[in-house]
């Protein structure tokens, strides 16, 4: 994902009017879910690049990190991105702690779905560093809180990014195939390949959580910067 490719640069335009104070918060998240369409049509030409023997694209795999605290629900996230950018997920585990995820999928989706986790991740946390439970539930856990705002933050992000992945492909340019058998086809590669490695293993059991803050998380979800750029920003930055 080139820095001087035109769609991430028109990705980044449209994030710094996001980002600009002088903007309302309607124009905000009308600039970020822009910015969302425009990643999931990078993923699309990408698709149809490597379907027309254009470039080369091979499924892989990436293992990434999760560090304490809330490991789990940081997985979590990271399977909310990557499943609507057409990745699998698997979780390492030791005991109730994931030390890691391996993402496996097509090597153009896996470095959209590495960008986006990481941008989000940071976004999330620090916001997480600001929440509190509300007086509803007196003497609420704020860990409980934090866990459950963290899943509704990240099926937030799960939604927002599989509309814009299904209006990408109802909106591709005609072409000698269309980008809906394209997107099918190499979805079916990557849970075939999966399902070959991994398909021997248990789906772990749906958690059970109990803090209030599902709703605080989701709606901060649904405003998140979903632009992949900005951890190539956030590094020049920094340096």
């Amino acid at each position: 994902m080139s820095e001087s490719d035109p769609q991430l640069e028109r990705i980044r335009k449209l994030l710094a009017k996001a980002e600009d104070p002088a903007v309302t918060e309607a124009e905000a998240e009308a600039y970020n879910q822009k910015a969302a369409e425009l990643v999931a049509r990078y993923g699309i030409d990408q698709a149809m690049l490597a379907a027309s023997g254009a470039s080369a694209d091979e499924i892989g795999t990436l293992k990434i990190p999760m560090n304490d605290p809330y490991s789990r629900d940081k997985a979590s996230l990271l399977t909310s991105v990557a499943y609507p950018l057409r990745c699998r997920t698997l979780l390492h585990r030791r005991g109730q702690k994931v030390e890691s995820v391996t993402v496996f999928g097509f090597r153009s989706d896996i470095g959209r779905v590495e960008l986006l986790f990481t941008s989000l991740l940071l976004q999330a946390g620090t916001q997480l560093t600001r929440v509190r439970p509300g007086g509803l539930f007196p003497g609420e856990s704020l860990a409980a809180y934090r866990r459950t705002w963290l899943h509704g933050f990240a099926r937030a992000v799960h939604e927002r990014l599989s509309h814009a992945e299904q209006e990408a492909v109802r909106t591709a340019a005609p072409g000698e195939r269309s980008a809906e058998l394209v997107v099918r086809d190499r979805a079916q590669l990557v849970q075939h390949a999966f399902d070959t490695e991994y398909g021997g293993l248990r789906s772990a059991a749906p958690r059970l959580l109990s803090g209030s803050g599902y709703f605080d998380g989701h709606d901060a979800g649904s405003k998140a910067n979903l632009d992949p750029s900005a951890l190539t920003r956030r590094r020049k930055a920094l340096r």
